[in-house]
């Protein structure tokens, strides 16, 4: 017996290793404090092509840092894709645009750029994976409560059905429609990324419940779901996943951050790219920094001014 309880997760988690799919991406940037995820999603990582009127091209509709300092809390904060960048190479554009025209190596360049931070694992999710994972945990609670939405919400675009303000127990369908609402919400992108985050922060805490442990059949089904959904670095593992995995539950948790960086217009329109989400030129330096050091104060930061 004792045996058998040595044996399975070792087993389990040498065959997990084995599933795991990798991708050029990281740069040889010098190193900063603490350790830098970047998480790029879009609807479907098996299709991952959308069209707009700018540009066609594969475009990554999420992208996030979940940064895990040396001390201090835990951040997991989005950056709007339509923020207004200078693209290594290619001059100004938006950040998605980067990934559009050199795929995972030209985004994390320019998040780097972006933010001061060296990116030390880079994860690529398909958000519709994650609908299977919702599924395989029997479905997660998740809010919609905020008082610029109007009720009830029937969005066409993402499918999302949600009759009043409040919290429900959704399925899989339900938490991807949540994850990719913008257009009946009025800050769009912003309350899209908040959404995300919430739901990446009930999913990981569906996954760490204690009586998973005595569920064998749900960790494969829930091991051979998750990573189907998951393209990473070249040299992150398994190990370095469960860490990821760690990092979501500090940043969503009571004692972690979430937001975006400070934000000063979000339908800046410098011309040749469209409308763009332009930070805050003051503040933006300093909240990387803050970032970086662990220095930012638990709860919501960012945004807007006097959000």
């Amino acid at each position: 017996m004792l045996v058998l309880l040595l044996a399975w997760p070792i087993g389990l988690l040498i065959w997990a290793s084995g599933k795991i799919q990798h991708v050029e991406a990281l740069t040889t940037a010098p190193g900063t404090a603490g350790t830098t995820y970047l998480l790029a999603g879009s609807d479907s990582r098996a299709d991952g092509v959308i069209e707009d009127a700018e540009t066609l091209g594969a475009r990554t509709d999420t992208i996030m840092l979940l940064q895990v300092p040396s001390r201090g809390p835990a951040a997991l904060i989005s950056l709007p894709r339509d923020t207004f960048v200078d693209i290594p190479g290619q001059g100004p554009g938006k950040l998605n645009a980067s990934f559009s025209l050199g795929g995972a190596p030209l985004l994390v360049q320019t998040v780097e750029q972006l933010t001061g931070l060296r990116v030390d694992h880079y994860v690529e999710i398909g958000f519709g994976g994650v609908q299977h994972v919702v599924d395989a945990v029997g479905g997660v609670e998740l809010c919609l409560e905020d008082p610029n939405i109007a009720y009830p919400v029937d969005d066409q675009d993402s499918g999302l059905v949600w009759p009043a303000p409040g919290c429900q127990v959704v399925d899989g369908f339900t938490a991807l429609a949540f994850a990719r609402m913008r257009q009946s919400d009025p800050t769009g992108d912003i309350g899209r990324g908040l959404r995300q985050q919430q739901l990446i922060g009930a999913v990981t805490s569906a996954v760490s419940t204690p009586s998973l442990a005595l569920q064998p059949t749900k960790q494969v089904a829930l091991v051979d779901t998750g990573l189907g959904a998951l393209a990473v670095s070249e040299g992150s593992g398994i190990l370095d996943l469960g860490r990821l995995a760690l990092g979501f539950r500090a940043a969503t948790g009571p004692e972690g951050i979430r937001g975006t960086p400070p934000i000063l217009d979000t339908n800046y329109r410098p011309g040749g790219v469209g409308s763009t989400v332009r930070l805050d030129p003051d503040a933006t330096p300093a909240f990387f920094a803050d970032l970086a050091e662990g220095a930012l104060p638990p709860g919501t930061v960012g945004g807007m001014p006097g959000s």
